[in-house]
């Protein structure tokens, strides 16, 4: 699996017919189904259905959504506000959601895996994440082996916030880093030292944080295969745990502050799999293992680990090993996942405010799964965490005839097949170590929304497979 083509020239002409728009399937649905049917009721009747099962742990999201200013490849949904005081009743707001939650959860209160995520979670001061996680304890409690994490931006974060988040059980943290060339963090506002990175991670290690992550970004503008090759190896020397290493998606109809960027200043294709290439086939040679279609790990690391056993797991937190079949959602535009519906939070901040001040809960929107969705879901699933799907266990699992249920979609995996990027045996459908960089198409293949609405059309809906 850690194998890499070899081919550079064979694989950049797959390039050239398979780097398509598609989803990253983060979710499946994905969430451009997302739609206002689904609400508060809804919602209500999930937390009622997710409340008796209440041997099972829980997953939790809480969106902290708040930057002091914009970073111009972000394409997550941030509030920007240089003054510090304009961010603190949504504070008072998520504590009140998160109350008005766990009344809905009296039986199920705990947590194998919470998740801070932004924005910028230590936007807020040590003081102001203390008071937060506090009132979070005091209503979920965290199982012995929950992982506990949160994102940081090396820029705003101080050894103060690290010794907080460690005084609450916080054990992972992942610091955005997108590639340390001035040129290349100028372009897109995001200037940052290394030694602001070095700092807090040492920081974190003292307290015992493991699954220290690093975040890269390839394809921004000014990025050169020299340059980037220079992060790499600053990267691997600090001895991260893991690094994700995201394709840049540039998706300016959704994100307007992404007009801003220079097209002009981007890598081309080209070099844009040049510089994954290059990367991937540096943190390979360091001893790191790939996860996923993006990410990498030491041998030791539990993801490393649980990818030996084929048991990695993937939600809008990324990749995990602790099980929680139902993910809660807290906070502005936050996504949960529970008893066969994705709930979404409202994205507009005066909403959530009426919804939240009202006694109601935020949901704005959602899609509830229908038909085969939860077996499509399933099997995307494996094929995006583990680049492989065990025909015997679908049957298993769903009562059919794999080859019969999914004739269309194996009829479109062919030319995939055909071309080594996948394998469809008797027993399997998997992806081949050169078919690993188009995961996604593979997963497309098996994906009826996609095949209904979406392909052939001319809006321009997800960024590029590649």
């Amino acid at each position: 699996m850690d194998a890499y083509p070899q081919d550079r020239e064979a694989t950049k002409q797959l390039l050239e017919r398979y780097d398509q728009p598609g989803p990253r399937y983060t979710s499946y649905p994905t969430a451009v189904e997302f739609n206002d049917t689904v609400g508060a009721s809804e919602y209500e009747a999930c937390l009622a259905a997710a409340n008796a099962a209440e041997d099972e742990p829980l997953s939790v999201y809480m969106h902290l959504p708040f930057c002091a200013e914009r970073c111009l490849f972000c394409g997550c949904h941030v509030i920007i506000s240089p003054d510090k005081q304009n961010s603190l009743p949504y504070l008072d707001l998520l504590q009140r959601e998160i109350e008005l939650v766990a009344e809905r959860l009296p039986k199920r209160r705990k947590v194998s895996q919470l998740h801070l995520g932004g924005g910028t979670p230590t936007y807020y001061s040590a003081a102001e994440l203390d008071q937060l996680l506090t009132t979070f304890f005091l209503h979920f409690q965290a199982t012995e082996d929950a992982e506990i994490a949160v994102e940081c931006d090396p820029r705003v974060t101080s050894e103060e916030q690290i010794d907080v988040l460690a005084k609450h059980g916080f054990n992972r943290i992942s610091f955005g880093v997108q590639d340390y060339t001035p040129e290349v963090q100028e372009a897109v506002n995001r200037v940052q030292s290394e030694e602001q990175t070095l700092v807090l991670l040492e920081r974190a290690r003292s307290h015992g944080f493991r699954g220290i992550n690093v975040d890269l970004i390839y394809g921004l503008p000014k990025q050169s295969l020299e340059t980037y090759e220079k992060t790499i190896e600053r990267v691997i020397a600090c001895g991260a745990d893991r690094v994700a290493v995201y394709s840049f998606a540039f998706v300016p109809w959704i994100r307007g502050h992404m007009k801003n960027l220079k097209e002009s200043d981007f890598p081309d294709r080209d070099l844009k799999f040049e510089l994954f290439a290059m990367a991937r086939e540096k943190f390979l040679a360091a001893g790191y293992r790939a996860i996923g279609m993006d990410h990498f790990a030491k041998p030791d690391d539990e993801l490393s680990l649980a990818l030996d056993d084929r048991r990695l797991r993937r939600n809008f937190q990324g990749y995990a090993v602790i099980p929680a079949e139902d993910v809660i959602g807290f906070g502005v535009s936050a996504i949960g996942d529970l008893r066969g519906a994705y709930i979404q939070n409202t994205k507009k901040l005066s909403d959530y405010r009426k919804q939240i001040e009202s006694g109601q809960l935020g949901t704005a929107a959602g899609v509830l799964l229908k038909g085969e969705d939860r077996m499509r879901r399933g099997l995307i699933h494996e094929l995006m965490c583990n680049f492989h799907v065990s025909k015997a266990a679908i049957e298993e699992l769903y009562g059919v005839d794999f080859d019969r249920t999914f004739e269309e979609d194996l009829r479109r995996l062919e030319p995939l097949v055909a071309e080594g990027l996948a394998i469809n045996s008797d027993s399997e459908v998997a992806a081949t170590a050169k078919g690993e960089l188009f995961v996604r198409n593979l997963a497309r293949c098996f994906d009826t929304y996609w095949r209904e609405l979406h392909e052939g059309q001319d809006k321009q809906t997800f960024s590029r497979t590649v």
